[in-house]
Formats: structure tokens, sequence, C-alpha cells
């Protein structure tokens, strides 16, 4: 059992869990296999990483034990639930569970209609950034026993985010519509919208100015006159928003 392990024991499960996530990154490995080195580190009842899709605004589950309900909860409304704001923020690191003020508890879905009726007594959830800070992708873990307190697996969690962050990352491919980059393929689907440069900024985590600038790169990339014409091309593609 986990809880009985020593900190040098934990350590070690880590590096484990490291050279699986390594694996897994080069394609040596599945997915599943971060998360059964991650139970040595810190034993759990549920646990799944997903990647984040901006296209499509949804996570996608790559490996997970959760079932089937809370799976769909974690992959199309947890970015909307009152906890993610929290969760989203880079340097807030792991939010555990038995940390969350309650109030909060009380207003998400997540934990009042998926979580608690599985049990669910602590755990948690680890926003995952790549290099460049781009959002890429969650740790969900959770537990029907409480944990120790201080637990040496909290630390070790956070220090593992990197090598999660390196598994969930979609690999760059080539050759996408147009020559765009993903960001700015994400604004060309904000556009058949009819939405604002403030409206879409809102939906996509940036600035107002960020998306003046992604939409002249767009029509500059396209040779495009305006931002209708982007539009009436992202349609002819079938490029358009989720959610």
């Amino acid at each position: 059992m986990t809880a009985h392990r020593s900190t040098a024991d934990i350590l070690d499960a880590a590096v484990h869990v490291r050279e699986a996530a390594r694996n897994a990154t080069s394609g040596a490995a599945g997915v599943d296999t971060v998360l059964e080195a991650l139970s040595e580190v810190l034993e759990y009842d549920h646990a799944s990483l997903t990647r984040w899709d901006p296209l499509r605004r949804r996570h996608t589950t790559l490996a997970g034990s959760y079932p089937e309900d809370a799976t769909a909860y974690i992959e199309t409304r947890l970015h909307h639930d009152p906890v993610f704001p929290v969760l989203r923020t880079p340097a807030q690191g792991g939010l555990w569970l038995g940390d969350v003020p309650p109030r909060l508890l009380a207003a998400s879905p997540g934990f009042q209609d998926v979580l608690s009726p599985l049990g669910i007594e602590d755990g948690v959830a680890q926003c995952l950034f790549a290099v460049d800070g781009r959002y890429v992708g969650m740790l969900n873990v959770s537990t029907r026993r409480p944990r120790r307190t201080p637990d040496p697996a909290r630390a070790v969690v956070t220090l593992l985010t990197e090598s999660l962050a390196a598994t969930v990352a979609v690999r760059e491919e080539p050759g996408p519509p147009g020559g765009l980059s993903p960001r700015e393929l994400q604004v060309l689907a904000e556009l058949t919208t009819g939405r604002t440069n403030r409206e879409i900024a809102e939906r996509l985590y940036v600035t107002p100015r960020t998306v003046g600038t992604h939409i002249e790169h767009i029509l500059a990339k396209l040779d495009l006159p305006n931002r209708a014409a982007a539009a009436a091309r992202a349609v002819v593609w079938g490029i358009e928003p989720s959610g």
C-alpha cells in the first residue's frame, strides 16, 4: 500500500513514472503504462490522463479508469466547472480535493454529481502545460480514502508534471490547412460564429489584441480581404468551433 511506503520508495517509483512517460512519448509504450507506474507513487481508485483539443474545445482521454459518466464529464464538461479556472492557473500546481474550499465544492457539478456519488474523498486534479506555456491536458486522480498529511506523494506529483505534459502534448504534424498554426486554426473556426475579437479572446484565454494579430496573419496567409472571407473559407474546409 502506498500509504505505508517510505519517501525513498515513492521517489524511486517517480523515476519509473518518468521512464514510462519517456517511452510513451517516443511511442515505445502506451499512455496506460504511465498511469500504472503512477499508482506506485500515489495509490488511487480512479485516474486518467487527458489531452486538451483546442479546436474541438474538449478533453480526450488517453488512458483512464473512471466510470463512463465520470470520463464523459472530464472530457466535455470539466472545463466549464467553477473549479476549472482555479486549476487552469499555471501557478496553482495540483489542486488536492482536501484543499478545495467547501463553498467551491458545493458549486462544483463535477464534485456533487460525479465524484461524490463514487464515494471519492481525496485526490488531485493537475493541469498540464507544455514548455512554451500551452495548456495541453490534465491528470485526474481520485481515491475513496483520505490521504495522510503531510504526504511526500504530493510534492512528487508536482515534480512529475513536466513528464506528464510531454506525454499528453500533441506532436506537430506537417501540412495544416493554408499553412495556419493550430492557434490560427482556432481563431479561424471562431470567425464562423460572427463573434467579436473580445468574445473570441474570452473563449481562447488570450487578449483581444492577440486575436487581432492572429486574424491579420490568417488573412495574409490565405490572401483574403477580410474576416468574412476567412469565415467563408473555414466553412468550405469544414472548420468550426465546438461548444
